[in-house]
């Protein structure tokens, strides 16, 4: 540490120097800002309105004297016709936030930016015996969960001194990345803190959102301060160097040089809520009062997301997602408020209806080998679960084992096996590598449920004839039948994958799936054989495959939900760490599966009674 310290004294002693002795003095700020300009890391875009970050921070004059921006309505505005702008101003870019294809902003930017370098702005501000170093950048589209016109984005640097010539003779004492609402610090030497060639720090700013992060990984914010949603930083980049132009200490002399200084109003369409495009710098209390922001708006970290397999649905996972749909949902809701309104009106009297087409309370006897409304099959599988808690919780801890199993033969394969040169090369994220973890956790959680299912049917038959059964029993029951469940399961996800590889095929393959969902109850309480299986579960689901596929996906939802919900929900009331929500949400997960499978089995039995019912008439 001590080395580091003395490499970085030593590179900016020798700066120092360098400038000292040039050929055309320039002022303490020019030096200053020169010396500490960062460089920017972007993600990676690989071609043209692709997936990476589609924006750079760019030289705001190139927004001016062009017909297709208008301020307040008029085209061609010049740097002048901003200065002093009302609070209600709007400088309006071609295109509309929630209706124009990022696509369309991004060949914009690309025509108005182009033979320029991407740029950032220097300013210093000296509050008290600190002063200040900024760097702000402006985007000129922000394309996050608030997605809206224009994007002012800064990196700060604090100083022990009150001048910039003081400065020049020392070196920052902390960073602040702006992110969002908030910002994060590093202390100057801090091992998260990359700085370039001594001086230079380096910014990752996150794919779409511009929040200013010290390392690649992907985040998760739960605050206003930290952003809602996920920001992702991660490699691949592409590094930029922006030109700095400094601003002026002085206030006049910087409104001289740039009269949009003090422009009061929005960088950007004006919209409702947060989608209003931003003010600029001057409008923001960083600006004049920098040391106090850093003191009462920086933290001391961002909150990254580790890498791993979850048994199911991870709650940070989830949350990425939902954040992203529930912000797409808005966004159409904002556009069209009338219309969505009428669908999800629609919706909730659909629900109700058919939730009043069925019998939710029994009537009769409540024999496991009986015909049942959809409703009842529902209730009575809450009942029976809730019933035996020790039963059925215990039977999903099977993906536990198959968890580790799994992970394992991934480690092997991808570290000592086959795969191990394509990570060596390209990293662990590569199309390859993803998909073969999505196909292994997919067939992972096929064999997981049909093993509880199986595991499941025997101990409620047991549980029916009057004979006691435990978790142990049921296992060992299942495992007897494992060869016939592995082959049933084998023709059936080669089946479903076939038909999926084209879109046509999807139909089918859902088809299928649906038909064959009974597969591990006819191995189990049937003795069937694999192919035997799939032709018994097909003739049960036969005229009732909408019934058969309601209960299932409903059953199954909520299963597979139940966990990342429950993380969801840990991430916003508690301060836990990921690790701690992902594992909570897994054991939730765990207990949830036996009793879809408890219902599909109740499921089984209805389908067989009606299936002799109609064979007696």
């Amino acid at each position: 540490m001590r080395l580091r310290a003395f490499v970085t004294v030593l590179g900016v002693a020798l700066v120092a120097c360098a400038e000292a002795n040039a050929a055309t003095p320039r002022s303490a700020v020019d030096r200053l800002a020169t010396r500490y300009a960062p460089v920017v890391r972007l993600s990676e875009q690989q071609e043209p309105c692709g997936g990476g970050e589609s924006f750079e921070p760019i030289d705001v004059n190139v927004l001016f004297g062009r017909e297709d921006v208008t301020l307040d309505g008029k085209p061609r505005p010049r740097a002048s016709d901003l200065a002093g702008g009302r609070s209600r101003s709007e400088l309006d870019f071609p295109g509309n936030p929630l209706r124009s294809s990022v696509c369309s902003y991004e060949q914009w930017q690309r025509r108005i930016t182009a033979g320029r370098p991407s740029a950032v702005y220097a300013h210093v501000a000296a509050e008290g015996r600190e002063l200040a170093l900024q760097y702000w950048f402006f985007y000129v589209f922000n394309d996050f969960n608030n997605k809206h016109e224009g994007d002012w984005e800064l990196i700060q640097l604090d100083f022990h001194a009150a001048s910039p010539a003081a400065a020049l003779g020392r070196r920052p004492f902390e960073v602040g990345y702006s992110q969002h609402e908030g910002a994060e610090r590093a202390e100057w030497g801090s091992p998260k803190l990359e700085i370039d060639r001594g001086t230079h720090p380096i910014v990752y700013p996150a794919e779409g959102s511009h929040a200013n992060y010290f390392n690649g990984a992907l985040y998760l914010g739960r605050s206003a301060a930290e952003g809602v949603g996920c920001d992702d930083t991660n490699a691949p980049w592409r590094q930029l160097a922006p030109a700095v132009a400094v601003i002026p200490p002085a206030p006049r002399a910087a409104r001289a040089a740039f009269p949009w200084l003090s422009y009061k109003g929005r960088w950007g369409e004006r919209r409702r809520g947060f989608y209003d495009a931003p003010t600029g710098p001057n409008t923001k209390a960083q600006w004049t009062a920098p040391i106090t922001w850093a003191n009462e708006s920086w933290r001391a970290k961002s909150f990254a997301l580790a890498g791993g397999r979850s048994l199911g649905p991870t709650a940070t996972g989830f949350f990425c997602r939902g954040v992203a749909a529930g912000s797409s949902a808005l966004i159409l809701v904002a556009n069209h408020p009338a219309a969505s309104g009428a669908v999800v009106g629609a919706l909730l009297v659909a629900l109700l209806w058919l939730a009043t087409r069925t019998q939710w309370t029994p009537t009769g006897p409540r024999e496991l080998r009986a015909a049942r409304p959809w409703g009842t099959l529902v209730t009575d599988a809450v009942r029976t679960y809730r019933a035996r808690p020790r039963l059925f919780v215990p039977m999903g801890a099977i993906f536990l084992v198959i968890g580790v199993v799994v992970g394992a033969l991934q480690y092997l394969l991808f570290r000592h096996g086959a795969l191990s040169p394509l990570v060596a090369a390209f990293g662990a994220s590569n199309g390859l590598t993803e998909a073969v973890v999505l196909g292994f956790g997919s067939l992972s959680g096929l064999l997981g449920l049909a093993f509880v299912q199986a595991a499941c049917a025997t101990a409620m038959v047991d549980l029916a004839d009057g004979r006691p059964v435990t978790a142990a029993q049921a296992y060992r029951a299942a495992a007897r039948r494992l060869r016939p469940l592995l082959g049933g399961l084998a023709i059936a996800a080669l089946a479903v994958v076939i038909a999926d590889l084209t879109l046509i095929g999807l139909p089918i393959a859902i088809w299928l799936t649906i038909r064959w969902s009974l597969l591990a109850q006819a191995v189990a309480l049937e003795g069937e054989s694999a192919t035997g299986a799939l032709r018994r579960s097909g003739r049960l689901v036969r005229g009732a495959w909408w019934r058969t596929a309601s209960l299932t996906l409903f059953v199954t939802g909520v299963a597979l939900l139940l966990g990342p919900l429950v993380g969801t929900l840990l991430l916003f009331a508690t301060s836990a760490s990921f690790d701690v929500v992902n594992v909570a949400s897994d054991l939730v997960y765990v207990a949830a599966l036996p009793f879809a499978a408890v219902a599909t089995t109740y499921l089984y039995f209805d389908l067989v009674a009606r299936s002799a019912a109609r064979k007696a008439r």
